[in-house]
């Protein structure tokens, strides 16, 4: 009986967890959307204002130096 217990308790427990996560998933999906969008919005601006992205990503994958570094410049 103790082990049967146990064992209800146990599928109760990954149960939860498994609906926690999901939960946890969808939120981060949400935040990843949002965060997409923004990165879209900057895309554009910077295409408006005449930089052009994609020669900025081979200077960069030419000098084998992460996109990140080239922003920060």
């Amino acid at each position: 009986m103790a082990d049967e217990m146990n064992k209800d308790e146990q599928v109760g427990f990954h149960k939860g967890a498994l609906s926690t996560l999901a939960k946890e998933r969808q939120e981060m999906m949400k935040i990843l959307g949002i965060v997409e969008q923004l990165m879209q919005m900057h895309v554009k601006a910077l295409q408006d204002l005449g930089v052009d992205l994609t020669k900025e990503m081979e200077k960069t994958k030419k000098e084998k130096k992460p996109i990140e570094d080239l922003l920060n410049k």
